[in-house]
């Protein structure tokens, strides 16, 4: 089978309505909070993290895996093995370089249980270190902070230009100058894709990080709030509400305390959400429960909702797309938290919602 030869099989009968085309990229695979993460670019060969290896992701000839807990790599060994399966090349492997020598070990049990080769080209990448995938696209770790070591990728479009003071010459003027040896290009490189992986909000305010706030697309996870349908949605009587809200071009931040019965249901506290949104021109809100708060998503080393709205100020990206939401939770519910961000987020961000 050759390379570029598209792989079939169950995946392939996914329902089109949830492709994703964000910024000319297209974007497949799935995440699931504890369960699998798996972002495939195909334009790029690309795939971050392979929790269970989706059948797409095995096309992919380059894998980058932001840390080492077992729904972000726990499908590493059969995506090596089905790349061999059907006479792929063996495919390039980044890791952070902690969990390097751990990897290896890993697949030589595996060579040892599966007497295969499992042919791979393992590379370990510190924070701050880059390699070039191809010529004109190289991946750069950058500094994330979760529970265990942990790192996320930037990609970057490579390409050569032509000098500003050459602009207009004759071509043949420009091939002469190119071939006396004067140097006539410069390289541009430009952040076009940043994942973080499992992350807390602290990589935001990290200033070695600006190019992932600036890159065109950001792949991030965060938490939601909120139960599974038709269970009580509260464990308190008492409901933090923020709320953010714009006189003119100025944000103004807020909270008020709110008291509901103590079975009070999902669909009772979003109705009295809906009342609010409805009596308080350009105000939009997102609620916090005492049973998922930032606290919460910190000590798991993950980033809650809040955090992104206060940061939203400093995310550059042209496009934002949130993975790794739990899987408590109904795509309604996702998109209802995306319906709800504030203008300095909405409409350019995105959620992955297949597997919900």
């Amino acid at each position: 089978m050759s390379d570029k030869e598209e792989i079939q099989g169950p995946d392939s009968l996914t329902k089109k309505a949830k492709d994703l085309n964000i910024e000319g990229y297209p974007i497949e695979g799935l995440s699931i909070g504890g369960h699998e993460t798996c972002i495939i670019f195909p334009s790029l060969s690309v795939a971050f993290d392979i929790g269970r290896c989706p059948l797409r992701a095995v096309s992919q000839d380059f894998l980058l895996i932001s840390h080492a807990h077992m729904d972000h790599i726990g499908g590493l060994p059969m995506y090596v093995a089905t790349r061999g399966l059907y006479r792929m090349k063996p495919p390039t492997i980044i890791v952070p370089t902690l969990v390097k020598e751990d990897v290896e070990k890993l697949f030589e049990v595996h060579r040892k249980m599966d007497h295969s080769e499992l042919k791979h080209n393992l590379i370990g990448l510190d924070i701050g270190e880059e390699f070039y995938l191809r010529k004109d696209l190289k991946v750069k770790a950058f500094k994330t902070y979760h529970v265990i070591p942990s790192q996320g990728y930037i990609l970057y479009s490579v390409r050569k230009k032509l000098k500003q003071e050459y602009l207009g010459l004759p071509s043949n003027e420009i091939k002469n100058l190119k071939l006396s040896g004067v140097e006539i290009t410069y390289t541009l490189e430009e952040p076009v894709i940043a994942f973080t992986g499992d992350t807390m909000a602290d990589f935001i305010v990290d200033d070695s990080n600006i190019d992932a706030l600036r890159a065109r697309i950001l792949v991030m996870e965060f938490y939601i709030t909120g139960t599974d349908h038709g269970l009580p949605l509260i464990r308190n009587s008492h409901i933090l509400l923020m709320w953010i809200k714009w006189i003119g071009d100025e944000e103004h931040i807020g909270s008020i305390t709110l008291d509901f019965p103590i079975d009070c249901t999902k669909s009772e506290f979003l109705g009295v959400l809906e009342q609010i949104r409805h009596g308080t021109l350009n105000t939009h809100c997102t609620f916090v429960n005492d049973s998922i708060t930032v606290e919460h998503a910190r000590d798991y080393g993950h980033t809650h909702l809040s955090e992104i709205i206060k940061h939203a100020g400093m995310l550059q990206n042209q496009a934002i797309l949130l993975i790794h939401f739990s899987a408590r939770y109904r795509e309604e519910e996702i998109q209802q938290a995306i319906a709800a961000l504030p203008p300095s987020l909405a409409g350019r961000t995105f959620a992955l919602t297949e597997g919900f």
